[in-house]
């Protein structure tokens, strides 16, 4: 690679590249809208492979990307005109189907593709083994994605090169904040900490919202109050740099309303539970991972 080419390759690291997508429910129409709306790809460059016509129409009309039924096509079609421009293959499919998806895709991998999987428990030796092809990136984004509001945590294989990883940056950065983790073992943390936790979040909303209603208020204004108030304490939180506790210490008066409320909460356990709803998820992941290793 000349100095020209490195420096667009860090500039602009998908300017040229080819992306298949395998698969193309929520979260892979999250990374297309993102890329498309920050305009570090056109539509040309986007493949996608999804089984139901009326879904592969859908995307084809809302995006204009090119979309095919079979999997395999879709990876070839992808296949990077030069070493140097880059190309990634996407897994989005559903963890019960991976293992068959693999399959078809075994030796349809260019050996300059970059293999990103956003499927929960899929580990990278088994994607590898599989396709027979080493270079794999794992990543576990979440839902606000679709806005451009999440959170990806990602882990790269030894064989992923420098290039690569400006690439996936670049990819992930259009659908938030990324957090490079240590190990595998962290991206199923992150499945249950940040991916499943708008599940969490949502929940806690829909009950605040549910009490608002049963002490008098619309549903309308009580949802309106809720959702301004948990996105106003988030932001707060992450200004002030102080530790969760200390905030809630600030708005805890003696005698006052927080502290009866936050006795209630203790008593009910919340903490408890919210723990164990996340260790839940934790080891529902490593479950997803095992059962495809022994397929």
């Amino acid at each position: 690679m000349n100095n020209k080419e490195n420096v667009n390759a860090i500039t602009a690291p998908l300017a040229n590249a080819r992306i298949a997508f395998i698969g193309c429910g929520v979260m892979a129409e999250s990374i297309i809208a993102g890329l498309l709306r920050k305009e570090l790809v056109t539509p040309g460059q986007i493949f996608g492979s999804h089984p139901r016509s009326a879904r592969r129409n859908e995307l084809y009309t809302k995006y204009g990307m090119q979309m095919v039924e079979d999997n395999r096509e879709a990876a070839l079609a992808a296949h990077p005109e030069a070493p140097q421009d880059g190309s990634m293959v996407i897994l989005g499919v559903k963890p019960q189907r991976m293992g068959k998806v693999l399959e078809e895709l075994k030796g349809a991998i260019h050996q300059d593709q970059l293999v990103v999987s956003i499927v929960a428990g899929a580990k990278i030796e088994t994607i590898a083994g599989e396709l027979l092809h080493p270079a794999v990136v794992r990543t576990m984004p979440n839902t606000p994605a679709q806005i451009g509001a999440g959170v990806t945590a990602w882990t790269a294989g030894d064989a992923v090169s420098e290039t690569q990883e400006l690439q996936v940056c670049a990819l992930l950065e259009a659908l938030g904040k990324i957090v490079r983790v240590e190990n595998e073992r962290q991206i199923d943390m992150a499945t249950a900490l940040s991916a499943t936790g708008p599940t969490y979040i949502f929940l806690v909303m829909e009950a605040l919202v549910d009490a608002g209603v049963h002490l008098g208020f619309s549903r309308h204004v009580a949802q309106e109050l809720v959702q301004q108030m948990m996105l106003g304490s988030v932001q707060f939180a992450m200004e002030s740099h102080k530790h969760p506790a200390e905030l809630r210490n600030m708005v805890t008066s003696p005698g006052g309303t927080s502290a009866d409320a936050i006795y209630q909460m203790e008593k009910g356990g919340l903490r408890t539970v919210l723990s164990k709803a996340v260790y839940a998820a934790f080891q529902r992941a490593l479950e997803l991972g095992k059962s495809k290793e022994k397929k």
